[in-house]
């Protein structure tokens, strides 16, 4: 909250009052008017991130590019384990 109220007070010189119909116009704004008018000055500031990227259908595969089918490899299949026998002459003893 306190980082809002300082970027509302610092942003009060470069924001301009646009009251709505109901509101008078002021020349020292309260916080709230200067958060009423803040997207504004966010539009003139501008973004520092990138432009979206085009959406829609690949390019898919370069012109001339030779196609070869995907390697497969053999299936790697673990047997069961079957428990260890246990000798008679352990049981004994």
């Amino acid at each position: 909250m306190p980082l809002l109220s300082w970027q509302l007070w610092l942003a009060r010189q470069l924001v301009i009052d646009s009251p709505l119909p109901w509101q008078k116009p002021q020349t020292n704004l309260s916080f709230g008017r200067v958060a009423q008018g803040f997207a504004a000055l966010l539009v003139r500031i501008g973004s520092p991130a990138c432009s979206p990227k085009p959406r829609g259908k690949s390019l898919g595969w370069k012109s001339g590019r030779k196609r070869s089918p995907f390697p497969r490899f053999p299936i790697i299949k673990k047997r069961v384990s079957r428990p260890k026998k246990v000798n008679k002459d352990n049981l004994n003893s």
